[in-house]
């Protein structure tokens, strides 16, 4: 069966999970009527009415792709922004540690994409003298994207952008809570609904499952 990988990381101050490992699935299990996550949040996305499912579609998709949004940042200013991050300084350490099962260090949390459970493609880092940037890394320590997120982060809800090395968008996501998000394209284009390891489409379908959630 064909496999995806989502890098995405959620690391909220010193508890690291992935999103990665991603096999589509063609079938929907049975999930409750009514999923309670935190306070007054429920997971209702398989009850509700197809108008109301497109109506939040819209609702958090305006709130992601603002007026402010940048689709490409010029290539020689994002490096310049981020040049220091460019190539991972520490990567050897970093890539061991990650191989080992680490997940947090006194200055960073720290997250592995693996090949069949055991060939380490890529990894993450989120350094804790600013939680608001996460840098993803190939095995040899280059940069490949990073994630951006609201300055409310790491307060549900919250906001992040992904962007390519290059500067151009990937994807962006609205952050409910750990369990849930909504997952948008570059283009504006709605991804799906995750609920902790399965996403759903606009149709209340079953799309994709992902492992270490």
């Amino acid at each position: 069966m064909k496999k995806f990988i989502i890098l995405m990381c959620l690391l909220v101050l010193g508890k690291a999970g992935v999103a990665a490992d991603i096999e589509p699935s063609k079938t929907v299990e049975n999930v409750p009527s009514e999923i309670v996550l935190t306070g007054n949040l429920v997971f209702d996305w398989l009850d509700i009415t197809q108008v109301e499912r497109d109506a939040v579609i819209d609702k958090y998709k305006s709130e992601l792709f603002d007026e402010n949004t940048v689709y490409k940042y010029k290539k020689k200013d994002f490096r310049a922004e981020y040049k220091d991050f460019l190539k991972d300084k520490d990567y050897k350490r970093h890539y061991m540690l990650v191989r080992n099962g680490v997940k947090e260090t006194d200055k960073e949390n720290l997250c592995g994409f693996y090949y069949k459970d055991n060939l380490l493609i890529s990894y993450a880092v989120q350094y804790k003298n600013e939680l608001r940037t996460v840098y993803y890394y190939d095995a040899m320590g280059k940069l490949r994207y990073i994630d951006k997120f609201s300055e409310n982060y790491p307060n549900f809800p919250y906001m992040s952008k992904q962007y390519r090395a290059n500067g151009s968008l990937v994807s962006a996501i609205y952050f409910i809570s750990h369990d849930m998000q909504y997952m948008y394209e570059e283009d504006q284009k709605f991804k799906g609904a995750w609920y902790k390891d399965k996403m759903y489409d606009r149709h209340a379908k079953q799309v994709l499952t992902r492992t270490n959630w």
